[in-house]
């Protein structure tokens, strides 16, 4: 009985002492300073890669004029243009890299490259060299032209819906064209039997290449394949200046003509295009 009654008091002075003890744990818990907190940091986020082919629907311009030349005291250079002409592309192709700059806009830096072929056509009244008198002469040409253009590209993101992206943009650059050698052969016309188109001559003129300014305008729709790859659908209108095209045939250069015979009056294409874009991160 002695022994019950003493207990007691200890719990009870035990259980005082230990509560306070636990109180200030749990303060230490409730109210311990916040722990820095660790977010994460994008690194690259925004960077994509880009490929396309284009469709060429139509081209334009091709060359405007050229000069004869007229051996003499002093030599003679007299323009001359070309009764028909025309300007046929094909395929293109881009490869590119680009950033996201926000969910609206994004800018890349692109090469593409293209090719094509001009051929025109001019009838002068004297005679082909060579040819009957009182005769005309027909002469065709023909020369196939390769494009290699840096460009900068802006493009205008409109919104997604369900996926689809609408788009627009514009671009700046710089192309190189490269024209391989024109081959023209000039013919003898004059309505009757006397020569009947008949050949006369073939000459062959140095293609020319340079670096000229070029811009374009795009707009289409992307659309979202996975999170990371897009499906592109677009059309572009790009706009190559004018420049040289070839120089003078061996025997014209012979007789002591100089610098560029034919320009072109520059390219212009209108194409609808297709690729992939693929974000890096």
């Amino acid at each position: 009985m002695f022994k019950r009654a003493t207990l007691v008091p200890a719990i009870a002075i035990l259980a005082a002492l230990a509560a306070p003890a636990q109180s200030a744990d749990l303060d230490n818990i409730i109210y311990a300073p916040m722990l820095p907190e660790t977010k994460p940091v994008e690194i690259g986020s925004g960077w994509y890669l880009r490929g396309d082919i284009g469709y060429t629907k139509s081209a334009s311009d091709a060359a405007a004029s050229f000069s004869d030349f007229v051996d003499g005291t002093p030599d003679e250079y007299v323009a001359t243009g070309y009764d028909s002409s025309d300007l046929k592309t094909d395929w293109t192709g881009t490869i590119g890299v680009g950033y996201a700059f926000t969910d609206y806009f994004r800018a890349d830096a692109t090469l593409d490259f293209g090719f094509g072929r001009f051929s025109g056509s001019s009838m002068s009244d004297d005679p082909c060299v060579g040819g009957p008198a009182d005769t005309t002469c027909m002469s065709t040409d023909g020369a196939d032209y390769k494009t290699y253009s840096l460009m900068a590209n802006g493009y205008f993101d409109l919104g997604t819906f369900a996926g689809f992206t609408p788009y627009v943009g514009g671009g700046v650059g710089m192309t190189n064209v490269r024209w391989d050698d024109l081959g023209r052969t000039n013919r003898c016309v004059d309505g009757g039997d006397v020569c009947d188109e008949t050949i006369v001559s073939s000459e062959r003129h140095t293609g020319e290449n340079d670096w000229r300014f070029t811009y374009a305008l795009m707009a289409g729709m992307s659309y979202d394949i996975t999170d990371q790859l897009k499906l592109d659908l677009g059309y572009r209108y790009q706009n190559i200046d004018s420049g040289p095209m070839a120089g003078y045939s061996a025997d014209e250069t012979g007789q002591g003509a100089t610098g560029v015979q034919l320009h072109d009056a520059g390219i212009e294409t209108h194409e609808i295009r297709a690729g992939l874009r693929y974000e890096l991160w």
